[in-house]
């Protein structure tokens, strides 16, 4: 809303390099907005900040926006708003909440969940899949076209084991139900069966190994027992994905297994272009600017001594696939901290081979660690990864007892969905609302708190405001109340589920309303922040600041007992609430419950 206006200001004053500056706006006690890029400026520039600031409100251009420009203190701008300008656009945005899309728009390739076949997903998993999903939805929310690709790990010398194992064990015998029920059992009864091995012609280890020999050479028996076990490894993924409800399907799925047919001519060509040698028996490239301790460049792997592939190989398949096939713009890795140097060291490699050019942007979203009480990784108390279903079901279950206490007027489906709702959302905000790229400590009462900025208490806003609309409904009686097909009332100033009316037109009189107006013409602003920065953070920071805002305008103004007219107007704002948090719960993946 004033960030591109201020940004086009410092640019006029001081010249197009200072386009990009962050204007700092902040609240103000003498008005609506306070600007405080002069003081950054001020040195860039060779001005003292009331210099500095002087020259930004010279090239402003506020006409019929502002009524009061101010530079105060040692160069802070403060800006108030035209009341009618306000009402305008909230009016405009009431009318046509989902706003058009962003442009340029572009294509954007988005990497994350990635599990492993026949492993149990664990708390690790949590924070690629739950940040790689917001961000899909917040991308196509801008307008963007956005092509999900979950990176699963279906191939390697590991399924030469588990192929073996399954062979062994029968398709119809209660282990081979575990990849679905408890894939990690599955996983470490091949293995111990394999660790017991001795190494004779007939024996396990020995069939194993060649297993793999047998896929890597498409041998059909194989290639079958192989694609039931990646079938039934869905099975479980998509009971997670549900469970989350996260957007991820079948048709997303492209494992490592469908770079292999490409990994040698990619090394080949590699070779041949001069970006590839052999040091050590291994095959590698030497990507600028990476050296070890030593201060000698640092090696890639492409092609180990014994011929097999590693992830830098199947890594470097990838980008040339999504550049070449895809046709993207813009590419997102939504993978652990942890990979950073892996993943650099991958991109230049691709940029020097010219699989990956200038015009495509390629980014490393990087994901923080969950985090015990005790500050390290959170894992069980047998000391293995935390389960990921049992961590949902365990949300899940807590918040029912919470639903149960507080609401056991509620019918019992109702407690059910709602607990559902709250716990998964009570999991999924906490992990949003932290920067990706940190760590967090996994504490089920914060999470589960209707106070502080959690997922319940926006939750709990939103159904609040549903409230109050339903309320109106009945107040208005049978004129002005319209039947829905989920039992839900309308009124002028809402229908059901809470879609802003055009009917009512939205006064804004009050402070409390005015600072809720202002919050909610930086929606679409904030949008576009988390989709140029890829922060989910900064969506939940908005929603919780709604949340407040909307807790102060409702304590302050009087909504089902004002004035028929102010009545109308400040249903309408509160309509106008419901959306925006609905909207912005539904680009986090998280649900907006019915009641709380």
């Amino acid at each position: 809303m004033v960030v591109p206006r201020v940004q086009a200001a410092i640019a006029q004053a001081f010249g197009e390099e200072f386009r990009t500056t962050d204007p700092v706006i902040r609240p103000s006690q003498f008005a609506d907005i306070q600007i405080n890029a002069a003081m950054a400026l001020a040195k860039k520039v060779g001005l003292p900040p009331r210099d500095a600031a002087a020259r930004i409100v010279a090239a402003l251009e506020l006409d019929g926006m502002c009524t009061g420009t101010e530079i105060s203190g040692p160069g802070f701008i403060n800006l108030t708003f035209d009341g009618t300008w306000i009402e305008e656009l909230l009016n405009a945005q009431a009318s046509q909440p989902q706003g058009g899309p962003e442009t340029p728009t572009r294509r954007v390739v988005v990497d994350y969940s990635s599990p492993n076949v026949a492993k149990e997903m664990h708390v690790g998993h949590l924070r690629t899949t739950v940040v790689g999903d917001s961000l899909v939805r917040v991308l196509e929310a801008l307008g963007h076209t956005v092509i999900r690709q979950n990176h699963i790990g279906d191939w390697g010398t590991p399924f030469g084991m588990l192929i073996e194992h399954w062979l062994e064990i029968g398709e119809d015998s209660p282990e081979a139900a575990l990849l679905v029920e408890d894939p990690s059992a599955f996983y470490q009864a091949a293995r111990a069966k394999f660790d017991a091995s001795d190494s004779g012609p007939d024996s396990f280890a020995t069939r194993a190994r060649l297993r793999v020999v047998s896929l890597q050479s498409a041998h059909e028996e194989t290639l079958e027992v192989w694609r039931r076990l990646v079938d039934h490894s869905k099975v479980y993924f998509n009971a997670i994905y549900a469970t989350l409800g996260v957007s991820l399907q079948d048709d997303h799925i492209a494992g490592e297994s469908s770079y292999d047919p490409h990994l040698a001519q990619l090394c080949q060509e590699l070779e041949e272009r001069g970006l590839a040698r052999v040091s050590e028996g291994a095959l590698c490239t030497f990507p600028a600017g990476f050296t070890g301790r030593d201060g000698e460049p640092l090696p890639l792997i492409i092609r180990k001594s014994d011929g097999g592939y590693g992830y830098a190989t199947t890594d470097l398949a990838t980008i040339r696939y999504r550049v070449q096939e895809l046709h993207a713009d813009r590419i997102l890795y939504v993978v652990g901290a942890p990979q950073n140097v892996h993943l650099r060291m991958v991109m230049e490699t691709a940029r020097e081979a010219g699989w990956l050019p200038a015009a495509v942007e390629a980014t490393h979203v990087q994901i923080g660690n969950v985090l015990g009480e005790d500050g390290k990784i959170l894992k069980s108390r047998s000391g293995t990864p935390v389960k990921l279903m049992a961590l949902l079901e365990e949300a899940v279950d807590r918040a029912r007892a919470v639903v149960d206490a507080s609401r056991p007027d509620l019918s019992e489906e109702v407690r059910a969905v709602t607990a559902r709702q709250v716990g998964i959302g009570a999991v999924k905000y906490a992990d949003l609302s932290v920067g990706h790229d940190t760590e967090y400590v996994f504490d089920f009462d914060r999470m589960l708190a209707l106070t502080g900025n959690t997922g319940p208490y926006v939750q709990y806003a939103a159904a609040r405001i549903r409230s109050i609309l339903r309320k109106a409904g009945e107040v208005a009686g049978g004129d002005a109340v319209g039947a829905q097909a989920g039992g839900e009332p309308t009124t002028a100033a809402g229908q059901a589920g809470g879609e802003p009316a055009t009917a009512a037109t939205i006064a804004v009189v009050e402070p409390a309303e005015r600072a809720l107006a202002l919050h909610l013409l930086e929606y679409r602003p904030t949008l576009r922040r988390v989709g140029e920065l890829l922060e989910p953070h900064r969506l939940c920071a908005y929603l919780f600041e709604l949340s407040q805002l909307f807790t102060s305008f409702y304590d302050q103004c009087p909504v089902l007992k004002a004035d028929e007219s102010v009545r109308e107007s400040r249903l309408a704002l509160c309509s106008l609430v419901l959306h925006r948090l609905s909207e912005g719960l539904e680009l986090l993946g998280i649900e907006t419950p019915e009641s709380m």
